[in-house]
């Protein structure tokens, strides 16, 4: 920066001052790894989870790694707990060590290493509590320079206001370390980007791509149960941020999607949203993807989904058999799961589709049971004492079947060896009897199963119960529905379900999401890359992609329910037809069903849809490098495989939310 626009007396964090001296001539290597662009991505959910973004952080890392080498860093607050678990210390090198070396003059901690996940890219984390004495400054300069008053007390906004600061002293000192060598810095959500408008009012200049995974208003007005798609061109964003009390947030996300080179989101709908309520149309669309394991043949994955489905029988056995039992090799597992937004996840329209398919059930009797799960974290006192009390009695019947069982092995074998045939007498001797009918005296119940496997806090005005009792979905013996509400996400360790989050999605027949705001949703990709049939919305950023790039998607297993324009009745009746087809399916059917679905699961990979992200970033430093070709253009004939070759690309001002359509675009 010019010495003139210095000021020798500024505070230290007054956002026009530059703090770092000019590298020196030559800085910036001209040969080899050293001339390449370094890549730096900013977000609040590095090596920490707080959130979704750290799914799309962790899962997409890996192949940026292997596209970028070490020249791919993450950058996010240094949080103690979490990095013990998830960073590993690590010495840099080059001018990211120069700068780190300066801003620990300064007193600006900034912590090196590596992300201890696939791929292990490299990682800077700030520690925040370095400068937490001059987050008065910080806010008084956000104030004075960007127009963003902040309250008081917001221990996460103050923790946001640091990092955003210390982020773009940190970009800045690399940036101005970098000779020629062009840089670029990604940002996520508003929470990971106040660096952004910082460093352009202080008038640094590389290129930036800004992301919005959703935005604030749409969130709020959702959470509100407000008709969001119905009035969304009358929506004044800045009257409901302040309406709702959160302005200041509202003016970070904002300023980082005026001040980006690139303006990107997830989804078109979401860029609807972003248009009306951030004033700017992001020029890309970056969808998300997962990292997919794929299999050398699809009998593999069928396995895997019978070894799982019969983890599931376990649990259902010790939660229903001891008062009634049914056939499990005619029992549909299918599912729900997401944060408790009764209503934007679609919880609602799922158990009224439960509703109407066990009376369907009920009056065209199949023998077919339907278990449906409900995963969604809620308060809870502890375990329910009847759930574990099955749970336990189940584990203890099965170890004495075990025990006797080797006895009687034991016992078969020498009768054998003597040269007769053992009776039953001499295999199941008196003492084996009487543990067996303890056991089964101790095993058998009469009360009807519960619906929840916790103790809400609550219980009585918890909208998921309060539903399920209403709609008298209570797991009586004559109801070929069955339901059981999980209160916390699936984990191993849970003393109830005891199984990985994988393992229960691979287990399951269906899964079902028909969300009212999701502006990706990662839930039913989840399912597809795993080869589980699963039902959207047209609402959802990821159904809205299906939609466009996957035309026959209805007979291929994933179902996109329709809500846009339409009333709730008519989306539950369609999501009930769908899980009543599914009842009707022969077992070959659904193998078919699940090998289709399958098919379309590399589709998602991160390895194809990272190239949204190239887009987006070579828009970026062509609009700073005009004469460089530093990211070239990928070959249209790496589209990834699917039935159509349209990809996201450049959302168009005047066309609906489903803007997926378009192809990537030129460059300008």
């Amino acid at each position: 920066m010019d010495d003139s626009r210095r000021s020798s007396d500024a505070p230290r964090w007054h956002t026009t001052g530059a703090y770092l001296a000019p590298a020196q001539s030559g800085s910036g290597s001209s040969n080899g790894e050293r001339t390449k662009p370094l890549l730096f991505e900013i977000a609040w959910e590095v090596c920490a989870q707080t959130g979704g973004i750290y799914t799309v952080l962790r899962s997409k890392a890996p192949a940026s790694a292997k596209r970028w080498g070490d020249n791919y860093w993450l950058v996010g607050p240094y949080r103690e707990s979490a990095a013990a678990i998830e960073f590993e210390l690590e010495t840099p090198t080059g001018v990211v060590a120069q700068a780190i070396e300066s801003l620990r003059d300064r007193g600006i901690i900034v912590h090196s290493g590596r992300w201890l996940i696939t791929g292990r890219p490299r990682v800077l984390l700030v520690d925040t509590s370095s400068q937490a004495q001059s987050l008065g400054q910080m806010k008084y300069y956000l104030w004075k320079d960007l127009g963003i008053g902040t309250p008081e007390h917001e221990g996460e906004l103050n923790d946001v206001i640091l990092f955003g600061y210390m982020a773009a002293d940190l970009l800045q000192a690399i940036h101005e370390r970098m000779g020629d060598r062009p840089m670029l810095a990604h940002f996520h959500e508003w929470q990971g980007a106040l660096a952004l408008p910082l460093l352009h009012h202080r008038q640094i200049s590389f290129p930036t791509v800004f992301t919005t995974h959703a935005t604030l208003v749409g969130r709020s007005l959702s959470a509100a149960n407000a008709n969001l798609y119905d009035h969304l061109m009358e929506i004044d964003g800045e009257a409901v941020a302040h309406k709702h009390g959160f302005h200041h947030r509202f003016s970070m996300e904002r300023a980082a999607a005026q001040a980006a080179d690139v303006f990107t989101t997830v989804s078109g709908i979401t860029a609807l949203e972003a248009r009306q309520f951030l004033g700017r149309q992001p020029e890309v669309l970056v969808p998300n993807g997962l990292n997919v394991e794929r299999f050398a043949a699809p009998y593999e994955f069928q396995n895997l989904h019978r070894r799982c489905k019969q983890l599931i029988h376990e649990f259902v056995m010790g939660h229903f058999f001891s008062s009634y039992t049914f056939d499990l090799n005619q029992t549909l597992y299918i599912f729900t799961a997401g944060r408790y937004e009764y209503r934007n996840k679609g919880f609602d329209v799922f158990i009224e589709a439960l509703h109407q398919l066990n009376q369907r059930l009920k009056a065209d009797p199949t023998g077919m049971t339907v278990v449906a799960f409900i995963i969604a974290p809620a308060a809870y006192r502890g375990l329910n004492v009847d759930t574990l009390k099955r749970q336990a009695m189940f584990h203890e019947l099965r170890e004495t079947c075990e025990s006797i069982k080797d006895d009687m092995g034991q016992r078969l074998f020498k009768t054998l060896a003597d040269g007769h045939l053992p009776s039953m007498d001499e295999l199941l001797d008196e003492y084996a009897r009487v543990r067996l009918k303890r056991i089964m005296h101790a095993w058998r119940q009469y009360a009807q199963p519960t619906i929840v496997t916790h103790d809400l806090w609550d219980d009585g005005k918890d909208a998921i119960l309060c539903h399920l009792r209403h709609r008298r979905l209570l797991n009586a013996a004559d109801d070929p529905v069955k339901v059981l509400f999980h209160p916390e996400f699936i984990t191993s360790t849970s003393p109830v379900l005891g199984l990985e989050y994988d393992q229960f999605v691979r287990g399951c027949n269906l899964g079902v999401f028909p969300s009212y705001y999701e502006p990706w949703g990662y839930t039913p990709m989840e399912c597809v890359v795993r080869g589980i049939p699963a039902i959207t919305s047209d609402l959802s950023g990821f159904g809205a992609y299906v939609m466009s790039h996957f035309p026959d998607h209805d007979n291929n297993g994933i179902w996109v329910a329709r809500r846009r324009d339409r009333g709730v009745q008519e989306t539950i009746d369609q999501v009930a037809g769908w899980l009543w087809d599914l009842t009707r399916m022969s077992n070959r059917r659904r193998i078919q069903l699940r090998n289709q679905v399958e098919s379309h699961a590399e589709h998602f990979d991160w390895g194809h849809m990272t190239r949204y992200y190239r887009v987006a970033r070579r828009w970026a430093f062509q609009k700073h490098f005009p004469d460089r070709d530093i990211l070239p253009a990928e070959p249209q004939t790496s589209l990834p495989a699917g039935p159509s070759s349209r990809v996201a690309g450049q959302v168009s001002p005047t066309r609906h939310a489903d803007t997926d359509t378009t192809t990537i675009p030129k460059m300008p």
